[in-house]
């Protein structure tokens, strides 16, 4: 498949401006609610980044499965069906949260849709993905694992032992670093001897390619010859999504390692949610009456988490020992 090849109906591109929109806005609210006080602790905003989660779901299957780092709102939104509402309660630790208001931003959970976390270990959630890739070969569900890391996860051990297993015994697995240059605060060619990462799979026999992920046209084709290839039996991929986050590593985070013209550059000439406006318009999939329609619907949508995340319950002492293993 090359970009040239694929073909959106109107609904579809209707649902992929839909998702990436949402994705914005609620994490535009997040850091709001964040300034507010009224979301505590660690905060990782996916804002730029949006083709990626919003192109991955659009190639998956019903029975595959994903999984990514702590910064997971949008995939849990998009990827893992958990309404807005109760993500957002989640986020603001009320009962009504996705997981009772006990996980918060770092541990966003949807088992019932494939949804594996939300990890807040960096590249942690790899050997689970590999783990999870085992088990669709083991059920022979014909399903893949999607498994989603930053580039600061690269260097960690558990990593390449994950992508040995995956190789060796033809996982159905789907590896993606989302390549944002900065890891947690750093510029990649300070932390990375190579900084050309599609190459870290070579040595265990992994095939890679390297994704525009601000183009959701480029990771929906390159995602769909990963997907095709661990589907099919012959093993793992590998794909180095190049992206890029408007906001800082967390909220904490003063971006002092890069300008505001930097940002400002990629936000005017690359935004991934403008580029896939400008190509629904050009090809009389989307009119400017229908997004501004879709647009409304998401103002809405958001504020009405924030309200109904306010409105709930924080949870009752009782639940602090429930869920877990003591």
């Amino acid at each position: 498949m090359s970009k040239a090849n694929i073909k959106f109906t109107k609904i579809e591109a209707e649902r992929i401006y839909y998702e990436m929109l949402l994705a914005r806005k609620f994490e535009e609210k997040c850091a709001a609610l964040y300034a507010e006080g009224k979301i505590a602790g660690f905060c990782h905003l996916y804002i730029g980044q949006e083709a990626v989660a919003i192109g991955f779901n659009h190639i998956k299957l019903p029975q595959d499965t994903h999984i990514t780092s702590y910064r997971c709102h949008a995939h849990a939104l998009i990827q893992g069906k958990i309404p807005a509402k109760n993500l957002m309660a989640e986020l603001t630790g009320r009962a009504t949260g996705c997981s009772k208001g006990k996980g918060g931003s770092m541990h966003i959970y949807s088992k019932e849709n494939g949804f594996f976390g939300g990890n807040g270990i960096v590249g942690a959630q790899i050997p689970l993905g590999a783990g999870l890739a085992f088990a669709h070969k083991h059920k022979k569900d014909n399903g893949v694992s999607f498994s989603y890391m930053g580039d600061g996860a690269l260097p960690q051990g558990q990593v390449y032992e994950a992508f040995n297993l995956a190789s060796l015994w033809k996982l159905p697995a789907v590896f993606i670093v989302e390549n944002n240059e900065y890891s947690m605060g750093t510029p990649l060619n300070k932390t990375h001897a190579n900084t050309n990462l599609v190459v870290r799979g070579e040595p265990f026999g992994i095939p890679g390619e390297v994704v525009d992920g601000m183009d959701i046209l480029d990771v929906i084709e390159k995602g769909t010859r990963a997907v095709e290839h661990a589907r099919s039996g012959k093993g793992p991929y590998f794909l180095e999504v190049k992206t890029y986050r408007y906001r800082g590593h967390s909220m904490s985070d003063p971006q002092k390692y890069r300008t505001k013209d930097e940002v400002e550059n990629i936000r005017q000439n690359k935004d991934p949610i403008d580029h896939f406006a400008t190509y629904a318009l050009s090809n009389k999939l989307l009119t400017e009456e229908i997004m501004k329609e879709i647009s409304n619907r998401v103002k809405i949508e958001v504020r009405e988490s924030e309200e109904f995340a306010l409105d709930s319950k924080e949870p009752d002492i009782s639940e602090t020992y429930t869920d877990i293993i003591l």
